[in-house]
């Protein structure tokens, strides 16, 4: 595989930038594909409809519902035995593990019943505050957005 990007820059609304180091090692086809809709576009704009404290912010659906995804193929696991904490970045699905394709969450808190179901593929390196300050709800009633994504 190419040479994968090592960090994704989410720029949010709620006041800054969160820097999320890639793990390439871990799941490098679902880092490919975050950086690949990252450096589209695909994220710039788009809600974090599902944000529960204590848990985790859930993002990357184009409509904000939750239902929708990328026109990309969907992609399969890449479990690891990365432990899902506090600032870990995982792909979301649906019950299917190979239904992963462009939404994503940030565990707001250590959420180890996760591990081995959810393929994780980042972690949060600076500007957790920013994601602490996203607007809870499922949706939130003004829903927290990614202003810019970008891939390096």
């Amino acid at each position: 595989m190419a040479d994968l990007p090592e960090t994704l820059t989410l720029s949010l609304d709620s006041g800054g930038d969160v820097v999320i180091k890639l793990r390439g090692d871990l799941a490098p086809n679902h880092v490919a594909r975050i950086a690949e809709l990252a450096n589209d576009g695909f994220y710039d704009g788009v809600v974090f409809h599902r944000v529960i404290a204590g848990f985790m912010a859930q993002g990357g659906d184009p409509t904000g519902t939750g239902m929708h995804g990328s026109d990309k193929p969907n992609l399969a696991q890449e479990f690891s035995k990365e432990p899902h904490v506090r600032g870990v970045a995982s792909m979301a699905r649906a019950q299917s593990p190979n239904s992963a394709n462009s939404q994503f969450f940030i565990c707001l808190d250590d959420a180890r019943f996760l591990d081995n179901q959810y393929t994780v593929w980042g972690e949060v390196t600076s500007g957790m505050e920013h994601v602490d300050a996203l607007p809870k709800g499922e949706p939130p009633r003004t829903p927290g957005k990614i202003v810019k994504a970008s891939a390096v």
